[in-house]
């Protein structure tokens, strides 16, 4: 692969201000192409934890430079990751598979989180409280919390690294990234452009090794302060395992299974629109995609009609064709076990009498493409119904009544995100307030962004990213207690 900035192509991680190579290397596959694209080093326990020294070491500098050094360096970051924003898609796509228009848009999504934590850092405020004791005066500040692991998957490799790590950078702490070892060349970019940026040696890194050596050496070394997790909830209850040994800060990130309602007075044809879009972006491998679409059974015919007409339109295919460029709209799974656990959802459901009206199988291309699936009449027996699917499959079920449509969503263990599509405001406000998702968009599958606080119920997580909340995992409320001693006088000092 040809790069304009070919010093965004790393195969070392970088620690301390420097890259670091090791004697274990581990090779990354094209999931389109099954081709290895590179190798990238994989640190040992005495290499990670030497990173976590120097962001020991770098905290107290980084801490104490004025929210405008910070903001600065940060911003500038941010501006590198624009001005290489096609190099930085295209290393995206290559080692994560998704249609580089998604890839584009992924860079994007990843860079406006830096500006935006850069300057919401200012609003970090404390409080003046008034106070219950005679001659004291009280009060709180935000302190950064010190040094923070942050645990990133592969769905989103750019995107989840600058939502944790903006905020973490900009509260005035210094930061341990551990990449996927599927997509690590996305996150060597960033920490090439980190670099470039200027942030002082420790301040910013990238580590990798086994996974759970290095998961485990990150959250239980006394010296990492806060762990923001993003990935499955079971790796995700293991790491709360870990960090609760030394009663750390945890943010977690993890898995969902969205359910999708289509109410009889909907737009139909927006909401197919709208149901796609939620259903097959990053060839469903996305936490938030819409797992249970749950339709009104006056018009379900009529949905699961116009729904299947548009899946069978989706283009299946690697991120770019020779000499075409955004060709396929549906990219591969990213290993092997996707692919069969979702051949198994499938043929589950099919053996419990859902109709496959779209798909249901392989994609002609082979390897780890799938097609874009449609199973009408799932019910809560099928594995379908009852697992996350990270895969392009939906499943599609009638409802009689709205009471039933809220059950029917809330039958799962995750509550991260859930759409709607009504055109009843009578009806929208108090659908709302009933489902038990941390997430809910209404006639539109555009919801996640910088200012909003990104998170999830029940199994889905703790804490929230984004947002002013999105710095919460990141800092501690110091509160202080000032007694006079008589009347304070004189000029400041």
């Amino acid at each position: 692969m040809k790069l304009q900035h070919s010093e965004l192509w790393q195969t070392r991680c970088y620690v301390d201000g420097q890259w670091l190579d090791s004697s274990n290397h581990k090779e990354v596959i094209d999931p389109a192409t099954l081709k290895p694209v590179g190798q990238v080093a994989m640190l040992d326990q005495t290499q990670i934890v030497d990173a976590i020294d120097g962001a020991q070491r770098a905290f107290s500098q980084w801490r104490a430079l004025s929210l405008d050094a910070r903001g600065a360096i940060l911003r500038r970051w941010g501006e590198l990751m624009l001005r290489h924003a096609e190099d930085l898609a295209r290393i995206l796509s290559q080692e994560q598979g998704k249609p580089l228009a998604e890839s584009r848009g992924e860079i994007a999504y990843a860079a406006s989180f830096i500006p935006w934590f850069a300057e919401e850092a200012r609003r970090l405020y404390g409080q003046n409280i008034p106070s219950h004791i005679a001659g004291a005066h009280l009060g709180t500040v935000k302190e950064p919390v010190g040094v923070c692991a942050l645990l990133t998957p592969w769905n989103f490799p750019s995107a989840m690294i600058t939502r944790k790590a903006a905020a973490a950078l900009a509260a005035g702490c210094t930061v341990l990234i551990k990449p996927a070892h599927e997509t690590p060349f996305s996150a060597l970019a960033l920490a090439q452009l980190a670099h470039e940026a200027g942030f002082p040696a420790g301040v910013f890194n990238v580590v990798l090794g086994e996974p759970q050596m290095a998961m485990e050496t990150l959250v239980k070394d006394s010296r990492v302060r806060a762990v923001s997790f993003t990935g499955s909830t079971r790796v995700g209850k293991l790491v709360l395992q870990a960090a609760a040994e030394d009663v750390k800060k945890v943010a977690l990130e993890l898995g969902g299974n969205a359910p999708f309602i289509v109410c009889a007075d909907a737009d139909l044809d927006h909401a197919v629109k709208v149901a796609v879009q939620a259903k097959y972006q990053t060839s469903g491998q996305d936490c938030c995609a819409a797992n249970r679409i749950i339709v009104e059974r006056s018009v379900y015919a009529d949905f699961l009609s116009k729904f299947s007409a548009a899946v069978r339109q989706l283009r299946v295919g690697p991120a770019t064709l020779e000499g075409v460029e955004q060709a396929a709209d549906i990219g591969p799974l990213m290993h092997q076990a996707a692919f069969d656990s979702t051949l198994e959802r499938v043929n589950d459901a099919r053996h419990l009498g859902a109709r496959c009206l779209v798909g249901g199988e392989g994609h002609v291309l082979g390897g780890l493409f799938f097609q874009p699936t449609v199973l009408a009449d799932v019910t809560p027996q099928m594995r379908i119904y009852q697992e996350e699917n990270f895969a392009p499959i939906a499943g599609v079920m009638p409802f009689d009544t709205l009471d039933q449509a809220v059950q029917m969503a809330n039958d799962t263990e995750y509550g991260l995100a859930a759409y709607i599509c009504s055109n009843r405001l009578d009806l929208i406000y108090p659908l709302i307030r009933r489902l038990d998702h941390a997430m809910v968009a209404v006639n539109g599958v555009k919801f996640t962004g910088h200012p909003i606080p990104f998170g999830g119920m029940k199994a889905s997580g703790l804490g929230r990213e984004g947002g002013s909340d999105g710095f919460e995992p990141f800092v501690e409320t110091k509160y202080f207690c000032l007694h006079h001693q008589g009347q304070f006088s004189g000029e400041p000092v």
